[in-house]
Formats: C-alpha cells, structure tokens, sequence
C-alpha cells in the first residue's frame, strides 16, 4: 500500500512537471501573439500612410506633365533654362516615388511574416494547451487515485504511512551523511543565495498545491522559482527545465541557494540551505519543510543566479 501511494504520487509529480512547462509555454505564445498583434496594427498604419504618398506623388507627376516626352517639353518652352531646372525637380520626384514603392513592398513583405508568424503562434498556442489539458487530467486522476488508497487507510495507518516516508527519507540521509560528504561541503551563500534561502525557508507550514507559485501555496518548483525571483533572477518555472538549463556544479561544491535535483527523470527539486540540510515542497497533502539534502535519489546540483 505504502509503496502504491507513494509511486502515483510520484507519477502525479512528473505530470506537474509537465502541466507547468505546458502552461509557461502558452504564457509565452499568449504574450508573442500580442506583440505581434500590436506589430501589425503598426506596420498597417505605415502602410495606409505609404499608399497615400505613393497616391499623391502620382497625381502630381501627372499633372506636371508627366505624359509629355522630355525633348518635345524642350522644344516648346519658352525658357529652356526654367525647362531644365524643371526636369531636375521631376527626377528628383521620380526618385522619392521610387523610393515610397520600395519601402511599400517591403512593408507589405513585413506585414505578410507577421501574418506567417501569427499563424505558427496559434497553432503553437493550440498544441500547448492540448498538452496542459492532458497533463491537467494526468495530474487528477493520478492524485484521484493516490487519495482513494489513502482514504482506505484507517487514521492510525495514515499515520504509520507518514512515519514510513519519514524513516525512508532518514535512511537515505543517514547514508548520504555517512559518505562524508559535508566535509567537502564547505561553500558560503552568496548575497543573492542567502536571498532565495530566505525566501524560501519563509514559507514553511504552507501547503503543496500542484501548479501552485505562491504566494499561500507552492508546488516544489513553484517555490524555488519564486525564491530565485524574490532573490532578483529568473530561471525556468520546473524542475525538468531547471535541470535543463540551470549551470550543472557538483554535489561537494554546492552551496546555499542552490537547487537540488531530484530522481532520474528530474520530477523533484529542493533547496539547499547548508548542513546537509534542504528546503522543499514535498507532495500534495504535505508541507513545504526541511528535510535532509540527501533524503531521496540525487540527480545532481544546478546554480541559479551565475
């Protein structure tokens, strides 16, 4: 039974991971659509203006005699002085419509990509919220399915299933220590490290909501993004991507601030705080608390904030 909940609640973790880099995803196509919406209604503008410059420059040219060769204007002016004067102007007139023709087509050119651009948006936008929907439904069903073998527990067994991750988590502890590894871990926090540290230890009591980034409840990665953010850097909304993108050091190198990546598909991160010590958000129905660095399966070390 111990076992069953904590692989769905596992499950349902990884499907978090992925409701949550689903929905920055659509955040993303959501805010590009509007910048190129707001691009189009620009060039649009530029265009209607071109038009009518290029409409204008026409009709005078025209009735500038336009139509009439250069030679015979030559032949019949009374001034061919004036006349060549004015052939100077009409070419110099010729050059800027040149000029407003050039620019309309690369308007219109401009104005086409963006129609191109927002098309793929859409349909980038479409994809990633098929994806969040079906990673939403992941996410329930799985927790669904954990909450229904927990409410077969009777109180006591409830409790003897927490006492049971709590001795598990020990153990792993216990083994993580007896490497000797806080002696190699002799790093300081830096300013913005001791920041996202702060923040985070802030929050411990509140609960884990899955997709939750504050500010009364957190998912795990929810809460070391929103720490890195308070500690005034950005880094990626999950643990996956976290991992992924986030500068790799290792384990004897790391320091306080920087996050601790969790099992072999990175479904899980913490916070390092010093002592062999973390911070976390560990599941639903859990509180975000401390617990030992080394107190499940170590993927490895990132560092946010160089």
């Amino acid at each position: 039974m111990h076992r069953q909940v904590e692989t769905l609640y596992r499950q349902a973790e990884a499907a978090t991971d992925a409701y949550n880099l689903a929905r920055e995803k659509q955040a993303r196509q959501e805010k590009e659509i509007v910048r190129i919406a707001q691009a189009v209604v620009r060039t649009q503008g530029e265009l209607v203006t071109l038009k009518r410059q290029a409409g204008a420059m026409a009709r005078a040219q025209y009735r500038h005699g336009g139509s009439v060769p250069p030679e015979a204007r030559l032949l019949l002016s009374d001034d061919p002085e004036d006349f060549l004067k004015g052939v100077d102007l009409v070419r110099k007139g010729q050059r800027a419509t040149h000029g407003v023709i050039a620019r309309l087509a690369a308007t219109q050119t401009t104005l086409d990509r963006y129609a191109e651009s927002a098309t793929r948006e859409w349909q980038g936008l479409d994809r990633s919220r098929a994806r969040k929907a079906a990673a939403r439904q992941r996410v329930r069903a799985k927790l669904a399915r954990a909450k229904q073998w927990e409410a077969r527990l009777k109180k006591e067994e409830r409790e003897r299933l927490r006492k049971l991750e709590e001795e598990k988590e020990r153990a792993a502890q216990t083994r993580w220590l007896g490497s000797g590894i806080l002696d190699d871990i002799t790093g300081g926090a830096t300013p913005a490290g001791r920041r996202a540290v702060d923040f985070a230890t802030a929050q411990i009591g509140k609960d884990y909501v899955w997709g939750a980034e504050g500010p009364d409840s957190f998912d795990c990665s929810g809460l070391t993004s929103k720490a890195w953010s308070a500690a005034g850097h950005t880094i990626p909304r999950t643990s996956q991507e976290q991992w992924k993108q986030l500068p790799k050091v290792d384990i004897e190198h790391m320091r306080p601030g920087d996050l601790i990546i969790y099992f072999k598909d990175a479904s899980h991160v913490g916070m390092y705080v010093g002592d062999g010590t973390m911070v976390h958000a560990p599941r639903p129905g859990r509180q975000i608390t401390m617990a030992g660095a080394g107190s499940m399966p170590i993927l490895g070390v990132v560092r946010p904030g160089e």
